[in-house]
């Protein structure tokens, strides 16, 4: 009989231990999958544009997976992948010089600006999203269109594939870094 009690309470014990090896590994294995890098730029550019911080990290995570070098078939460059035409844009609107796409710094700073120029043209983050993904001449286009607007106004039956699973992506990561950062980056 006390072997038994005793046998319990070890099952016990190495039970607790593995599942709190195993929710660690999870937890940890979360964060290297949706890492927080270029923090303190990524921040700043937010707060400076008035964006969600989970959504700027969402957005870097879909678009180029934290690679400041990415380069898409398309030409979109950087960690928000970015086309040189849209740069020359946002480089008008800032008044400044254009600057390097493949440097951090830029990309955030850029792709935060446009963002938020989306988000006000379109007035609603989602549909901004959707305009990041497929152009803003497309988004606008598809506005017009009543078989794919909800009552609301919002385009309820995004008609590219490609742009609605980008759309699911952003809003799964978001989901993830929220959970993940909230102590860290909610502030």
């Amino acid at each position: 009989m006390l072997k038994s009690k005793k046998s319990i309470k070890i099952i016990a014990v190495v039970s607790a231990v593995l599942i709190v090896i195993i929710t660690l590994g999870v937890y940890f294995g979360l964060r290297v999958k949706y890492p927080i890098k270029y923090k303190q730029e990524i921040i700043e550019q937010a707060n400076l544009n008035q964006l969600n911080v989970f959504l700027v990290f969402s957005l870097i995570k879909v678009e180029s997976n934290f690679k400041e070098d990415a380069i898409s078939n398309k030409g979109a460059k950087g960690l928000m992948q970015i086309t040189e035409s849209t740069a020359k844009y946002i480089a008008q609107m800032l008044k400044e010089e254009q600057g390097d796409l493949l440097s951090a710094k830029t990309n955030i700073k850029y792709g935060c600006y446009y963002l938020r120029y989306l988000i006000k043209r379109f007035k609603s983050e989602r549909t901004a999203i959707i305009a990041y993904n497929a152009g803003e001449g497309i988004t606008s286009r598809w506005l017009e269109n009543k078989e794919i607007i909800s009552s609301s106004g919002e385009i309820e039956k995004i008609p590219y594939k490609e742009t609605e699973e980008y759309v699911k992506r952003i809003y799964k990561s978001f989901g993830k870094y929220k959970k993940l950062y909230k102590n860290i980056l909610d502030k």
